[in-house]
């Protein structure tokens, strides 16, 4: 791996990671497009790094937010599981569909969510 491919994975982890931390959001939608731009990884590729990446930046973060007692962990409990079984099913799913598709899929969802969160989030 080259300097500047190591350079350009540590910028994109430092960015995903605050925007993970302050979002919410597990740096997938920082991380997915910047490997796709930056490193010309094919899209299925960067989705499927994207989630093993998430695993250690999760538990970094939400051991900072128990700690300051942000989890609500019933919430937690049950959408894990459910989330869980999905993204099992979901990771064969997305083999049938082609990188494409899963770009506008990925994109449809950033700005249907972004445009709401603009127009109707609140504080």
């Amino acid at each position: 791996m080259s300097t500047s491919t190591i350079l350009t994975c540590l910028a994109i982890g430092v960015i995903s990671g605050a925007v993970a931390a302050l979002c919410g959001v597990g740096g997938g939608v920082v991380m997915v497009p910047a490997f796709v731009f930056f490193l010309k990884l094919p899209h299925k590729t960067a989705v499927a790094t994207s989630l093993a990446i998430i695993i250690p930046t999760a538990l970094m973060a939400t051991t900072q937010n128990a700690r300051n007692g942000y989890v609500e962990w019933k919430v937690a409990a049950i959408t894990a599981v459910s989330a869980s079984i999905f993204a099992y099913f979901g990771a064969n799913w997305m083999k049938t569909l082609s990188s494409e598709t899963l770009t506008r899929i990925f994109g449809f969802v950033l700005v249907t969510f972004g445009a709401r969160m603009l127009l109707y989030g609140k504080a």
